[in-house]
């Protein structure tokens, strides 16, 4: 039987989403939470199975996740609620699991996913209680200009610019649904969503137009940017502990 997981996670302490060795992750520590809690029926240790968790995506180090999902195969049947409580008991404290659905045997919770959402968050004065959570950056923006330069997003498909190099993926191609930026008093967060995200494609979209809202380059030096496919022209990568991704949509949920 196959399973979704609707979670969230504070990335603060951890290198990403994804296994790594020598490195806590958040998929490792779920692996390790579900294999404990699903398999602490069997008495017989042959019959213990190692969960590997399936993630929506990969969320870099520092990153946060307001809304993930992955997916994990398990025969016996056992008692959701029940192993929600447990899960959130067991976990530590900066990761949360919402629900489990059984899906179809065929779902997928990386290649099913229609859309992605993303924020970034910037605050503008210092706040020693957004310190771990969004990105202080005290020099005034532009921000009607870096809206303007967010809807030239629309125009491409290709977005080998904001792409981190050597990174295996067959294509460069990405669709953006939105894309704006919204301020408030001294938060400043900029939404995007698209069908996929390649490696680092936030964080460098977002250097690059802070560089337009500090009037460094301007609206047609990011065509140019975009045109160009190449990293090296773009925007410098913002810090990781202000990217969240906040939703995840399928079809079927």
């Amino acid at each position: 039987m196959r399973y979704f997981i609707k979670l969230a996670y504070n990335g603060t302490h951890y290198h990403g989403w994804q296994y790594q060795p020598n490195a806590s992750s958040v998929q490792e520590t779920l692996n390790k939470a579900f294999s404990v809690l699903l398999n602490s029926r069997s008495i017989d240790s042959e019959q213990a199975k190692q969960i590997n968790l399936m993630g929506a995506g990969r969320t870099d180090t520092g990153v946060h996740a307001k809304e993930m999902y992955a997916h994990f195969d398990f025969e016996p049947s056992f008692d959701i609620p029940n192993l929600v409580h447990k899960l959130n008991s067991y976990l530590p404290k900066d990761i949360v699991i919402y629900d489990i659905i059984p899906v179809s045997g065929e779902a997928h919770s990386r290649f099913d996913a229609l859309k992605r959402t993303y924020e970034y968050h910037i605050h503008t004065f210092k706040d020693p209680f957004l310190e771990d959570l969004s990105w202080y950056f005290h020099q005034e923006l532009d921000v009607d200009l870096m809206n303007e330069a967010a809807d030239l997003l629309f125009n491409y498909t290709d977005f080998q610019c904001f792409s981190k190099v050597n990174t295996d993926v067959n294509t460069f191609d990405c669709t953006i649904f939105e894309a704006n930026w919204k301020q408030e008093n001294n938060t400043l967060i900029f939404t995007i969503s698209a069908n996929r995200f390649l490696r680092n494609m936030v964080r460098a979209i977002v250097g690059t137009l802070v560089n337009v809202g500090l009037h460094k380059i301007t609206l047609a030096d990011f065509n140019a940017i975009i045109e160009s496919k190449n990293r090296d022209k773009a925007g410098f990568s913002v810090p990781a502990h202000g990217l969240y991704l906040t939703q995840i949509e399928y079809d079927y949920l």
